[in-house]
């Protein structure tokens, strides 16, 4: 009996303002925040902390502007999967939906929403008349202990708070596509002012003394370490250090594709996706290379790469208004966190809404509730994002799984070229900026930098990998358990 007449449809609710400001806002968490710190005592010089920043850019425009082309020919929900499935085949496509379920966005949603708490706790604590709550959000603040094995599981304020948050988010996500689109919109419009702001205050804030100091002789390349000392690099371990440094970058830089992924609620998709692309990669990028070459204008470089707890936009606020620093950090983090959060949670669920579509997935993934929005897929990846937060390990799996990000970034522009050749005649309403060169420039950057992270940071490689290997034999159960129940059906 055909029920599908009767099923819900995806709603086209979200115009491009909507789309930009996902993609800005998916990408906007806690990292520029940070990140710089490390980058700082990898690389040990103003020129190449911007050069790593600027090279991200570069990497993630031009995927961004590449990608326009597949999500014109396919404006669908799943975006990469999509793409990834019409120019390979469902195996590769499945490797990529599995990884993204695993630990690629439900990692990035733990490791943003304990984000989250640890700011709250800090925005409290920076305030006397609030400081007697703090505890209450506080990693510091343990819960609970049990011992597993010889490891002792413990389980913070922050973890509980992060899951609080998550849960929220998704139960907001649930009744509707608008709810999301109205927190992502507001949140993003407001830390992309409070970041404008900042930076603009920091310039005004300049210290001569501390730029000349750090832009002199700024492409010495050299470690910088914890108690200040230098260590000199050789043009091996440098190209090492960038490898590692963009680990933190690429990181910031991250989820710049969601938009692809509400392909189907978008209006006018074979235009709008495209231009979100553009368009909030752009912001992004110039904010964190302005950002970060503010960092230089008002701290000494030891003074970034020795930031307590690495928080850099912390010690610069506090240089820029003071002691009121911390608050304006605290809050703004928080506001950017959120509102990431929640961008990350709306676009994820697609994913796997079209992967259970597919048959690769669970079947109730691939159903919509009376709102037109995948309700299961959103309360598994909030399960799933939840575990992440107990385990404490989500900082370490994005780390390990940057890897991974970039080699199915290069493999589905690599799709662009496939497509070409398999589909040359197939409706191209926007084809990709500067094919076919810049996206041969973006494949080979993203070559190099994973060989760079295999021969000089493995530890970041093969844990990512291990996790892409598990969904193989998945995949095969997954079709074998489709096959008989298509069997059962044909003979019933």
């Amino acid at each position: 009996m055909e029920q599908s007449s009767s099923q819900p449809n995806l709603k086209s609710e979200l115009g491009l303002l909507d789309g930009t400001m996902l993609v800005a806002g998916s990408m906007i968490g806690s990292g520029i925040f940070i990140v710089s710190a490390d980058i700082i005592r990898n690389v040990g010089s103003a020129g190449w902390l911007i050069a790593v920043w600027l090279i991200t850019g570069f990497m993630t425009l031009t995927a961004a502007v590449s990608y326009g082309e597949l999500s014109a020919m396919f404006p669908k929900a799943g975006g990469q999967y999509v793409y990834l499935k019409e120019a390979y085949n469902k195996l590769i496509a499945f490797l990529y939906g599995w990884s993204f379920f695993a630990v690629i966005q439900t990692g990035t949603i733990a490791a943003v929403g304990v984000a989250f708490s640890k700011f709250t706790a800090s925005f409290l604590s920076s305030m006397s008349f609030t400081a007697k709550w703090a505890h209450l959000v506080s990693e510091d603040t343990i819960l609970f202990t049990a011992p597993i094995g010889n490891y002792d599981f413990k389980f913070s304020a922050a973890q509980l708070v992060s899951i609080v948050i998550i849960i929220i988010l998704t139960y907001i996500n649930t009744r509707g596509v608008k709810g999301g689109k109205i927190i992502t919109t507001t949140f993003t419009l407001t830390k992309l002012l409070s970041l404008f702001g900042l930076i603009a205050f920091g310039f005004i804030m300049l210290k001569g003394d501390v730029w000349a100091a750090n832009w002199t002789n700024a492409w010495d390349m050299h470690n910088i370490n914890k108690d200040g000392s230098f260590t000199s690099l050789t043009l091996a371990a440098g190209l090492g250090a960038v490898a590692a440094s963009m680990v933190g970058s690429i990181f910031s830089s991250d989820a710049w594709n969601s938009v692809t992924f509400i392909a189907g609620e978008m209006k006018n998709p074979q235009r709008n996706i495209g231009l979100s692309l553009f368009l909030g990669t752009m912001i992004v990028t110039v904010i964190y290379v302005l950002a970060n070459v503010m960092y230089t204008a008002v701290l000494p470089l030891h003074e970034i790469a020795t930031a307590e707890k690495d928080r850099v936009a912390v010690a610069a606020s506090t240089v820029i208004f003071g002691n009121i620093g911390t608050v304006i950090i605290a809050l703004m983090i928080m506001v950017s966190t959120f509102g990431c959060n929640n961008g990350l949670i709306l676009a994820g669920a697609r994913v796997y809404y079209t992967m259970a579509k597919d048959g690769v997935f669970f079947k109730k993934t691939g159903t919509l509730n009376k709102n037109s929005v995948p309700e299961f897929g959103l309360w598994i990846q909030c399960l799933v994002a939840s575990l992440l937060c107990l385990s404490g390990k989500y900082g370490d799996l994005l780390d390990m799984i940057s890897f991974v990000v970039v080699i199915f970034y290069v493999l589905t522009i690599v799709g662009i070229y496939i497509l070409r050749i398999k589909r040359p005649d197939a409706p191209r309403p926007y084809k990709a900026f500067g094919y076919p060169v810049l996206p041969a420039i973006y494949v080979l950057m993203g070559l190099a930098f994973c060989t760079l992270l295999i021969i000089y940071k493995p530890q970041y490689t093969w844990p990512g990998l291990i996790i892409v290997l598990i969904g193989i034999p998945i995949y095969f159960i997954s079709q074998r358990n489709v096959k008989h129940e298509d069997t059962v059906l044909s003979d019933n």
